[in-house]
């Protein structure tokens, strides 16, 4: 199909962009910025200065940009074009529309930190890793994340950690408005999915007062627009850019819409099967017999009324749930009470921000016996990897802020690189100085999915390795996993004695939770761990022990549930 003069601009300015992120000459990029202003700016017919050959005799078109021309008005295509789209990554094109990054910047952060995508950039930048680089430095950085907030308004789905803020703030607000009698955040948060399009808000009140109560909803600060309003359900998008919805109903609905609107639709329809297998009609309004209506206060219930243990929201995914609770087999979960230790966290040591000492009584503040540091190895050079030299100074600061911490402690560990092969970026003899060792992939992700598996599981054969971390390198709406048999990599976890973690980030929450199940049926240990790279990372640990539940996880399927000393014990079993 031809196109127009308008579209044949925006494909020139975009192949200028292209070429100066391939390096290519700067003439020949400043050629095809020229010759697209000039292409926008004509007011005479294009196709006649093609077909007249007057387009050529325009100063700032050369024959070779004319030629192209000519080609994407005969058939709508150009080859040299489609190459250059082939031949660079998509993400550096979505990243255009931050502000601040220009084709220039966009080239540095993927030559030098291979970066590749928005999501790869934003942890990037949580992670301080554009502040050393040339051309970039704190402020530019800040500049760059506060681009990518605003680009997020627009995003169809938000990671559950945006999420669930907005939706906590929303639902202190909502259940303190008068006439609300009782209510609950619902639907795919509740469920604690990592992902999340809306928010859902159910609440219970008389009829005379939901008019009054929606009034209050739709003109709660940070409403940016109201999609619908009624006296069951109201619609608006939040200054944040995600939607929400609140739902009334009657208090004597409440329990049944409640577990209607958390979901999933998979459990619904599954439960719907099983309440219709007992002559009984389940849906939003009730639980009947017949015309009866069967009497719930509340969610549990309605599983007693069908023979059933509670099932927990994060389960409610037709995983097996509605068997287990059937059978009276659904675990006890685990709690973030259940936590002793905080494993995993990055010091300024490496590419964190905080001291040592303040991560440690952060973490002593928050109620943890004890720390397992985790900085870089020398591999990670974007990161600051810590070479042999660097390890032993941070041994000697350790060792000298045990002795003076009261009541809390310091293990020495690192996250370990896995090079290629699946050899590690330390020697054994370094390894062994440390109390635990977190092995991860930092690099080369372009793996196939023998290869990465290859490379996880000789690297978990190392007799040193505690912990294999964040096991699919994913970042979520940002970046893919690299292609793993992550069931290959859990049965020679099981075989082995090594634990895996469950990167707490919620940019990560790797182990996917899909996986976790699986994980504790082989016996292998999880470790929940924030990956925090400043204080206020440490709290992404709810996540964690969100994904955790929604794994199927129990206390003492966790690793960071025991002692310091019991990891220690955990850690040594396999050392020679």
């Amino acid at each position: 199909m031809a196109l127009e003069k308008k579209q044949i601009a925006d494909i020139l300015r975009e192949m200028a962009v292209l070429m100066e992120l391939k390096g290519d000459n700067p003439f020949k990029v400043r050629a095809y910025e020229n010759a697209s202003r000039i292409i926008e700016g004509l007011s005479e017919d294009l196709e006649v200065l093609v077909q007249s050959g007057e387009l050529v005799k325009i100063k700032g078109i050369g024959s070779g940009i004319a030629e192209k021309i000519q080609l994407l008005l005969e058939t709508g295509r150009l080859p040299e074009y489609e190459a250059l789209k082939k031949a660079i990554p998509q993400g550096l094109i979505e990243m255009l529309k931050i502000q601040g990054m220009g084709p220039k910047k966009i080239k540095a952060v993927w030559e030098r930190l291979g970066i590749t995508s928005v999501g790869e950039l934003e942890y990037a930048c949580r992670e301080n890793r554009l502040v050393d680089l040339p051309g970039f430095g704190r402020k530019t950085q800040e500049k760059i994340l506060q681009g990518i907030e605003m680009r997020k308004k627009f995003k169809a789905r938000h990671l559950i950690s945006e999420a669930l803020v907005e939706a906590e703030r929303l639902y202190e607000a909502v259940k303190a408005f008068p006439g609300v009698i009782r209510g609950q955040i619902a639907g795919s948060l509740r469920r604690w999915k990592e992902t999340i399009k809306d928010i859902d808000i159910l609440v219970s009140a008389r009829d005379e007062d939901r008019l009054p109560i929606m009034n209050r909803f739709t003109s709660l600060p940070g409403v940016e627009t109201v999609t619908a309003k009624g006296e069951t359900k109201s619609s608006v998008v939040l200054q944040s850019g995600i939607n929400a919805d609140l739902r009334i109903v009657s208090d004597a609905q409440f329990p049944y819409a409640l577990h209607h609107f958390t979901g999933s639709k998979a459990h619904n329809i599954a439960m719907r099967e099983y309440a219709g297998s007992l002559g009984l009609k389940m849906n939003e309004y009730g639980l009947f017999r017949g015309r009866e209506n069967i009497h719930c206060r509340d969610e549990a219930d309605i599983f007693q009324a069908l023979g059933m243990d509670f099932i927990p929201p994060e389960l409610r995914e037709h995983f097996g749930e509605i068997e287990a609770a059937l059978n009276h087999q659904i675990p006890r979960l685990v709690e973030i009470s259940d936590l002793r230790g905080m494993i995993h966290v990055h010091s300024h040591y490496s590419d964190g921000v905080n001291s040592i000492e303040d991560l440690a009584r952060a973490c002593q503040a928050l109620g943890y016996e004890y720390l397992v540091l985790c900085d870089h190895s020398k591999a990670t050079y974007y990161a600051n990897g810590l070479d042999e030299e660097r390890v032993a100074q941070q041994h000697a600061e350790i060792d000298a802020l045990n002795a003076r911490l009261d009541g809390f402690r310091i293990l020495k560990g690192t996250e370990c690189d896995i090079l290629p092969d699946g050899s590690l970026d330390y020697s054994d003899d370094v390894l062994a100085r440390f109390d635990v060792v977190i092995v991860s992939i930092h690099s080369r992700f372009n793996m196939t999915e023998e290869e990465a598996t290859r490379r996880i599981i000789r690297a978990m054969e190392n007799p040193y390795v505690t912990i294999l971390g964040h096991p699919t390198g994913r970042l979520l709406l940002g970046r893919d996993g690299y292609p793993v048999d992550l069931v290959r990599v859990i049965d020679a976890a099981a075989d082995l004695g090594v634990a895996i973690e469950l990167n707490a980030n919620p940019h990560r929450l790797d182990l996917d939770w899909r996986y976790c199940k699986y994980a504790r049926e082989k016996g292998v240990k999880i470790a929940i761990g924030p990956d925090a790279h400043r204080l206020e990372g440490l709290a992404d640990m709810r996540y964690g022990v969100g994904i955790a539940r929604k794994g199927w996880l129990r206390k003492e399927d966790v690793l960071n549930t025991v002692s310091a000393d019991e990891l220690l014990a955990f850690a040594r079993r396999r050392r020679p």
